[in-house]
């Protein structure tokens, strides 16, 4: 018997994994036919770099100490472009309905969307961060292995939070105003460890700094994945 209902649990993950693959694919799919949304993303991330680094001019050291908060800033506002689009492919065909009586937990819709998102954000920013090293002359080489545990760390955060804020607002005529506006207050503590984190990997992290704001990073990742992925089945059926 306990083999049994070993084997059923392992045959329900399964399941569930599929059903998250399934969700993820089919984003990504839909993003890979119509290539200029993601490409005017990347426009967008590259245009905002240009634009910060016109706007602290010339100076060098500037443009260091500047680097962290840009390259997060730039990621932040991307991000949001991607999110909005989240659920508008099955508002837009009128298959959400449909997605939601899918067999299986709601869950896995937004672990599905997460998944893509997640990957759409890494796309955006393996562009970002090499532009901002030049543009910001930033050491990003020297201070990769840090500053990818940051990037990595936050962008989960981030995606998590915005993937299930996009399903609050994704019904809402004002999603574009409204997603923003729910999305960034939740965000101001991640952002801030993000920043000095990565900053202090920038600098060459002497007073060991950076591991404390990853591990603070690491914390906010799991307290607002669980809140999001357990709340999730509540707020995509209203």
């Amino acid at each position: 018997m306990a083999d049994e209902r070993a084997g059923g649990t392992s045959g329900g993950w399964r399941a569930e994994g599929r059903r998250v693959l399934a969700v993820a694919w089919k984003d990504l799919l839909s993003e890979g036919r119509a290539r200029a949304n993601l490409l005017s993303v990347i426009l967008f991330a590259g245009t905002a770099l240009l634009l910060f680094a016109f706007a602290f001019g010339p100076d060098a050291q500037d443009l260091r100490d500047a680097g962290a908060g840009v390259i997060w800033l730039t990621i932040l506002l991307s991000g949001i472009l991607i999110f909005n689009r989240s659920y508008q492919v099955e508002l837009e065909g009128g298959a959400l309905e449909a997605l939601l009586t899918y067999p299986g937990s709601r869950r896995a819709i937004f672990l599905g969307k997460l998944l893509a998102n997640l990957v759409l954000v890494l796309v955006v920013e393996s562009v970002v961060l090499p532009l901002a090293a030049v543009l910001f002359h930033v050491p990003l080489l020297e201070a990769l292995p840090g500053v990818a545990g940051i990037v990595l760390a936050g962008t989960f955060g981030f995606v998590a939070l915005g993937t299930f804020y996009a399903a609050i607002s994704s019904r809402s005529r004002a999603r574009d105003v409204l997603l923003p506006l729910l999305l960034f207050p939740m965000l101001v503590p991640l952002l801030l460890a993000a920043v000095q984190g990565t900053t202090a990997y920038l600098e060459g992290d002497a007073m060991g700094y950076g591991g404390g704001w990853l591990r603070l990073i690491l914390a906010f990742d799991v307290i607002f994945f669980t809140a999001a992925y357990w709340a999730f089945d509540h707020v995509i059926g209203e």
